[in-house]
């Protein structure tokens, strides 16, 4: 599957504030925002010109969809998924991002990035309910177990999160065993606890032009 290679720093300096993709460098004085809060390239340190209604709504898109790592393609499809359900459109959108695999082996503490997380979901170390499941958007559903494997748990990276992240604190809809590195969804993820600060009707706009 096609993917991101380049800079993921270069990201966050395009959308001109954290992403928070890094993990631990994100905290530290090594992130690129806190060292050069400019733009990249040569056109960069330029005075940044007012954005257009349209142009607010795709900034806000591409925020979105680079925090958590998912191409273009499936996220409109996300997209398209949360305007057939029941409910609020962007409170839709956000929740099947929030119950993917990767973001929640992220949101437990398994990973201290949910690219680090997609990359353990890929590599075979994580199941879910008892089974290996090695597809980072593999949807979660309430009461659904997640677990790092038993031959994945003596992993050097892996005891160094679980270490790091003992005392994260966890969104109220799941709860974590650290342990046994054993993780429980309790029900669907709250809007309300996603620390990203999102505006979602905007890409409602984007995608409903």
């Amino acid at each position: 599957m096609a993917r991101y290679t380049g800079p993921v720093c270069r990201l966050c300096r395009q959308q001109g504030e954290k992403l928070f993709l890094k993990g631990e460098r994100c905290y530290s004085d090594k992130c690129a925002i806190e060292r050069r809060s400019y733009g990249p390239g040569d056109q960069g340190r330029g005075r940044r010109s007012k954005l257009s209604e349209y142009g607010l709504q795709l900034k806000e898109k591409q925020k979105v969809r680079r925090s958590y790592g998912v191409l273009e393609n499936q996220f409109k499809r996300y997209f398209e998924t949360a305007e057939r359900k029941h409910g609020i459109t962007g409170e839709n959108f956000l929740e099947l991002l929030e119950s993917r695999l990767d973001n929640v082996v992220y949101r437990l503490g398994f990973a201290t990035s949910r690219s680090e997380a997609r990359q353990f979901v890929r590599h075979g170390h994580i199941s879910v309910n008892g089974r290996r499941v090695d597809i980072p958007s593999y949807l979660v559903k309430e009461n659904d177990v997640i677990s790092i494997r038993e031959n994945s748990k003596s992993l050097k990276r892996i005891k160094e999160v679980c270490e790091l992240n003992a005392d994260k604190a966890l969104p109220s809809w799941v709860t974590v065993d650290m342990e046994k590195k054993e993780g429980k969804v309790l029900t669907a993820p709250v809007r309300e606890e996603i620390d990203l600060p999102i505006n979602e009707q905007l890409i409602v706009e984007f995608y409903s032009r």
